[in-house]
């Protein structure tokens, strides 16, 4: 018995004390992000290696979502004489949740992974140390740019994977499920209000910090090896995947709390 509670108080300490080393590795990126210098070129080279990149994959998610999205709501409705319905289900659908959640699962495995390995790897080979030895922050350098861009350039994602679902949604729609055009779009664009995108944009914001502190405090924090960097890479896509759907949860509960 006694064993019992030792190892729950271990797990319970363990978890408590990585939330309050994430937090101070987190606000100690963004109070010396905010001070000067800056590394514009850094935060650049990272908005296209965040944003640009990942468009293939977030588009090819996005729209198979919104096709199989329009498959399975009309399968389902059609039971109901309520087929009109499949568009409004889409457009919700993919600006509340999928939009959001899809496009940071696919970055975190993307994006997150490539971070924990590259900072991973410069504190394998000492470069990290390097940088301190040349008076350069590390934090400020290779952490608050990531965070930055990842906390812009996600929810920009997310709008085009809301365009792109919705279009997918459209296709199957229209040219397979013998929707009128003009109809579909007209009951797209009934029910969808501002908050819909705002709430999914606002989602994407945290997803996109997540992701990337996820990625940056595994890879800073790894240990010497390839091992290190590898367990580096799987603890930070697994961590951020896991903090996307907690997040996700409380997020909704908080946004469409009546």
């Amino acid at each position: 018995m006694l064993n019992i509670l030792e190892n729950i108080g271990h797990i319970v300490l363990l978890f408590f004390g990585n939330c309050g080393r994430i937090s101070l590795f987190f606000l100690n990126s963004i109070r010396h992000g905010l001070q000067p210098p800056w590394y514009g070129r850094q935060f650049l080279a990272q908005l296209v290696q965040i944003g640009y990149f990942s468009l293939p994959v977030v588009g090819l998610t996005a729209i198979f979502t919104g096709m199989v999205l329009a498959l399975q709501s009309y399968t389902g409705f059609s039971r109901f004489s309520a087929e009109s319905a499949v568009a409004t289900v889409v457009v919700l659908s993919m600006t509340r949740e999928l939009g959001p959640v899809l496009a940071g699962l696919m970055v975190a495995g993307r994006v997150g992974a490539a971070m924990a390995a590259e900072i991973a790897t410069m504190r394998v080979t000492e470069q990290i140390d390097a940088l301190t030895t040349l008076s350069t922050n590390p934090l400020k350098y290779l952490v608050a740019p990531r965070i930055l861009a990842g906390f812009i350039m996600l929810p920009a994602l997310v709008v085009v994977a809301d365009i792109i679902g919705v279009f997918g949604g459209y296709i199957v729609g229209v040219y397979k499920l013998g929707f009128n055009p003009a109809n579909y779009i007209q009951q797209t664009w009934k029910y969808l209000v501002a908050d819909d995108v705002i709430s999914g944009l606002i989602k994407a914001s945290v997803f996109g910090i997540i992701i990337t502190l996820m990625g940056c405090y595994h890879g800073y924090n790894s240990a010497r090896g390839a091992e290190g960097v590898g367990r580096a890479t799987t603890n930070a896509v697994v961590s951020a995947s896991i903090l996307i759907l907690i997040m996700n949860y409380a997020l909704t509960a908080l946004l469409f709390e009546k």
